[in-house]
């Protein structure tokens, strides 16, 4: 497995941007000839980077049985959204990171049914906003995900700098494309699978509820889980483990230490 730290220009972003890259194994996969490697993109939280998932998660341990590849990407706090002060992070992370990292790694998939995209927090919304905003990816998780802002609005006001340069006003968020559940309603294309999973004493895990039981409603296909936890990383290190198991790869799950 090799680990890679990849610097690019994003022309979109008009700045460079930094990507780890986690490769598979040469015993799992044939580098010169195999163009059919699965891949997950795994999005940080509002206080991370692109070493957030390293550093914090053993998620290279975890991979190394499989010949899953993983792209980590770095957004500051720019949500995954084209914001309004003009910094466009959905179109960068959503159209162009792929392109980059299939220029970089031809052998990755282009296929739907094997790109996959995951996230916590601020990456949880950003794996959802990306997930139902296209149609490149055909799972899509989150942990601790900021998946409504119902119940918010004081946020907006209290702090209008930041969440009016992301979403602009209250009023221009509501029902815009970057509200998770109007982009459920109104998704035409083939659905992918979703998994969701807060900590039960989480201040987000009443908004997961809440967008979980509409997403079972409209039909989605979601995986939902909860159990108790805070908004931390012990929890996210042991609940990525549930998404790796989630996907359609050929998983081992190590044996732990009594």
């Amino acid at each position: 497995m090799a680990l890679i730290n990849l610097e690019y220009y994003s022309e979109t972003l008009g700045m460079n941007r930094n990507v780890k890259v986690i490769y598979p194994e040469a015993s799992k996969v044939d580098a010169l000839t195999e163009t059919d490697i699965p891949v997950l993109y795994l999005l940080h939280g509002m206080s991370g980077n692109e070493n957030s998932w390293l550093i914090r998660s053993g998620i290279e341990r975890l991979v190394r049985h499989t010949n899953l590849a993983i792209v980590m990407p770095a957004t500051e706090l720019g949500f995954y959204v084209n914001t309004t002060y003009g910094m466009n992070y959905f179109e960068a992370t959503a159209h162009e990171l792929p392109k980059v990292i299939h220029n970089f790694f031809p052998n990755l998939s282009n296929k739907r049914e094997k790109n996959f995209i995951a996230g916590l927090s601020m990456g949880g919304y950003g794996a959802y906003r990306i997930g139902l905003g296209t149609e490149q990816f055909s799972y899509v998780a989150s942990l601790s995900g900021v998946l409504t802002f119902e119940g918010m609005q004081e946020r907006f006001d209290e702090n209008a700098a930041f969440w009016g340069g992301l979403f602009g006003s209250w009023e221009q968020f509501k029902g815009s494309p970057n509200e998770i559940l109007t982009l459920a309603e109104s998704f035409t294309g083939k659905r992918p699978k979703l998994y969701a999973w807060c900590g039960e004493q989480d201040e987000l895990f009443p908004g997961n509820e809440f967008v979980a039981s509409r997403l079972k409603k409209l039909g989605y296909d979601l995986t939902y889980e909860t159990a108790p936890g805070t908004h931390e990383w012990y929890y996210w290190s042991q609940k990525i483990e549930s998404i790796l198991q989630w996907l359609p790869i050929d998983y081992v799950q190590e044996e732990r230490l009594s």
